[in-house]
């Protein structure tokens, strides 16, 4: 049996930037990862030459301020490199014809008069209480939504999007502030993984991976957390930062309100394939993503933003419940190669939140019944999917709990650990 200050349950973004908190706080943290590699959604594949491309999350801008103080923190910065000139061209697939845009080549694709009859009205309505189709279909109108703004929109999240709330926790776009010391959009060599491998490593931090916990639950002051192998963890505090549905089962016997708010919080699966092929094998030009309409994928996400002499890889997110045979096939079909010629094909199933328009009543369900419980709770299904939504909500949480005191023997054991607290922006 181990003891410890802080326990996280789960080493995707939210748990290690809360964990990185802790730890530049001055407490031991130990994050227990039920996968063989942590990540969660930011799943940077690297081959041993080096060569890595993004299964999940692929883009962060200046606006991310949360997340570039981890990345300072991480000691990645160094690394950080400015995306290319392919990040602004895109295709359009429909009925099997392929359209390659850039924004203003989006706006040549509007009907003009659908949108001048319906935005003045749409305007007026606002995004109060509605969902984002009601809402840009009250801009642009039904016919320019389902041609255009639908499926890019699905795009994002690697899920229909039709649904979601168009303002507030879980929306798609919310307006922060830049940073301008920084480029507006980027990556890192290694992939976006390469913060959360540097904030694994940080002095007071100690990552178990493989470790899936079977049970969490209160003890006297703190909590136990019992792995499915029978190793048991102590901790005074923790977190969970895993998808809704186990954070229910975790929450199951206490706070079991919170649990219950968990377990209603929707969600849906999504099905990723990522291929890498020579640079010669490759007709489609250079571009950011690919848009489907009505296709049995969301979108193709490319590496192109960060070009490789010889390779490009493209990675496919489909919709739930459909054959690997079916989709492999599909993927052959866009890039136009032999179903052969996938070879060494890397595949990712991720859970994902759905937030529709009730969403902030759900969560804000979920945080009356956590409150006062020593437990945080972090992910994408609280703000939104965006990499800053999770960091913000990471560093609300530490915040919270963190004025929980620390016996005195905890302050000793951490005594000497020369690591300044960060401060969250805003």
């Amino acid at each position: 049996m181990a003891t410890h200050d802080v326990l996280v349950v789960g080493g995707g973004l939210s748990g290690l930037a809360l964990a990185c908190k802790a730890a530049r706080a001055g407490r031991r943290v130990t994050v227990l990862e039920a996968a063989p590699r942590i990540g969660g959604c930011f799943h940077s594949h690297r081959s041993p030459d080096g060569h890595w491309f993004e299964m999940g999350a692929h883009t962060a801008y200046n606006s991310y301020g949360g997340f570039l103080e981890l990345a300072e923190a991480a000691g990645v910065v160094s690394r950080l490199r400015v995306r290319g000139p392919q990040r602004a061209r895109f295709g359009l697939l429909r009925e099997g014809r392929y359209e390659w845009l850039t924004p203003a080549k989006i706006l040549l694709r509007l009907g003009w008069l659908e949108a001048a009859l319906h935005a003045p009205l749409g305007i007026l309505r606002g995004k109060r209480g509605r969902s984002m189709r009601r809402y840009v279909e009250g801009l642009v109108g039904p016919r320019n939504y389902a041609r255009l703004f639908g499926p890019f929109f699905a795009a994002v999240p690697s899920q229909c999007a039709d649904d979601f709330p168009a303002e507030g926790p879980g929306s798609l776009f919310k307006k922060r502030p830049r940073r301008a010391d920084y480029p507006r959009s980027f990556g890192f060599e290694g992939g976006l993984q390469a913060v959360l491998d540097g904030l694994a490593a940080l002095p007071g931090v100690t990552v178990e991976t493989g470790a899936e916990v079977a049970s969490l639950r209160r003890d006297g002051a703190g909590w136990v957390a019992t792995t499915v192998d029978g190793r048991r963890f102590e901790s005074l505090l923790a977190a969970l930062a895993t998808p809704p549905d186990v954070a229910a089962r975790l929450l199951a016997l206490e706070p079991p309100a919170a649990a219950a708010a968990a377990a209603r919080i929707r969600t849906v699966v999504v099905e990723s394939l990522g291929v890498v092929l020579p640079r010669e094998r490759c007709w489609l030009p250079e571009l950011a993503f690919l848009v489907p309409v009505d296709d049995l994928f969301h979108s193709v996400v490319t590496r192109d933003p960060f070009p490789d002499p010889a390779r490009r890889a493209f990675v496919f997110h489909f919709k739930p419940g459909i054959a690997r045979e079916t989709r492999l096939a599909r993927m052959a079909e866009v890039l136009r190669v032999a179903p052969q010629d996938l070879a060494d094909i890397v595949e990712q199933r991720l859970v994902l939140p759905a937030p529709a328009a009730d969403h902030a009543a759900r969560v804000a369900a979920f945080d009356r019944a956590l409150a006062g419980a020593p437990l945080a709770v972090v992910g994408n299904w609280f703000d939104g999917l965006a990499i800053e939504d999770c960091v913000q909500r990471a560093f609300a949480e530490w915040a919270r709990i963190a004025a929980v005191p620390r016996p005195r023997s905890a302050e000793a054991r951490t005594a000497g650990i020369d690591v300044p607290a960060i401060t969250a922006p805003g």
